[in-house]
């Protein structure tokens, strides 16, 4: 995500785990002053579900933030941020989302996910797969069982230690520069864990950024064993409150969503998870 994002996105079901997600949305586009766009595609089934968005100005209050009784031009005038719901007609989720992000571009989007029970229409195989090649984005995946980022409830960011797994391909370095970016926008300076399973280990080179020049120390942490196991007791074990993974376009990030690594550490992630299209950087 760059420094300072035009857009990010949040498609929502009205789950339980779609909240939380919100609550993420809402909390970065407030720190990077991003429009966000809260969208949801009805089924052919649905009824009037407007009533069903998250409220905006009730997080705010809940956050203590904004007053109850502000009126919805408060949130613009205090914050300088715009927040838009938008419900697309009754049509195929991929179709609709697509048409929409066509006229308007995005930078982030925003899913919640659910577990091990599998997940939500807008993040199953063949949606994510499809949206995927569409739009090319960074996503933040949030499980609803997760530590969190975002207090739902107070909207405090928590935001201490990043884990991120690398490997040869994709290229190390643009993951860990994209996860900088990530969290020098939102103002915080984590601890970061890089981590490879196996014994054959990627060169990561010294990086620094144009926020943060000095070098920063990207020393590799190997284990062996299971991949998706080892990515996944390693956040538990370090209380990641992020896990970090950059895809390769088409190659890696449909390939993880078919049942391959970024779905399966999805499926057990006791975080949200930030996939990292390298073509996107």
């Amino acid at each position: 995500m760059p420094a300072v994002s035009a857009a990010i996105i949040h498609p929502t079901d009205f789950s339980e785990e779609s909240m939380s997600a919100f609550a993420h949305a809402l909390k970065i586009s407030l720190l990077v002053k991003a429009k966000l766009y809260v969208v949801h595609v009805a089924e052919r089934q649905d009824a009037d579900e407007w009533h069903a968005f998250p409220h905006v100005r009730q997080t705010l209050a809940r956050w203590h933030l904004l007053e109850a009784d502000a009126p919805t031009a408060a949130i613009f005038d205090k914050f300088g941020v715009e927040i838009v719901k938008v419900e697309i007609e009754p049509q195929d989720p991929i179709r609709g989302l697509s048409r929409f992000l066509e006229g308007h571009p995005s930078e982030l989007m925003v899913l919640a996910t659910h577990g091990r029970e599998g997940l939500p229409r807008w993040v199953r195989p063949s949606i994510a797969e499809a949206m995927s090649r569409r739009t090319h984005m960074q996503t933040l995946f949030v499980p609803g069982r997760s530590n969190v980022l975002v207090d739902q409830a107070t909207g405090e960011l928590h935001l201490n230690r990043i884990l991120i797994p690398v490997d040869h391909r994709p290229a190390p370095v643009a993951a860990i520069k994209a996860i900088q970016q990530f969290y020098h926008a939102l103002g915080a300076a984590p601890e970061l864990r890089i981590l490879h399973i196996g014994k054959d280990v990627p060169v990561v080179a010294t990086i620094s950024s144009p926020s943060h020049p000095s070098p920063l120390d990207v020393s590799v942490e190997t284990r062996d064993g299971d991949v998706v196991e080892g990515i996944v007791q390693a956040a538990i074990g370090m209380r990641a409150n992020l896990i970090g993974m950059a895809t390769a376009g088409h190659r890696g990030l449909l390939d993880a969503l078919r049942g391959s690594t970024t779905e399966r550490v999805l499926r057990q992630a006791p975080c949200p998870i930030l996939a990292i299209p390298v073509g996107t950087m």
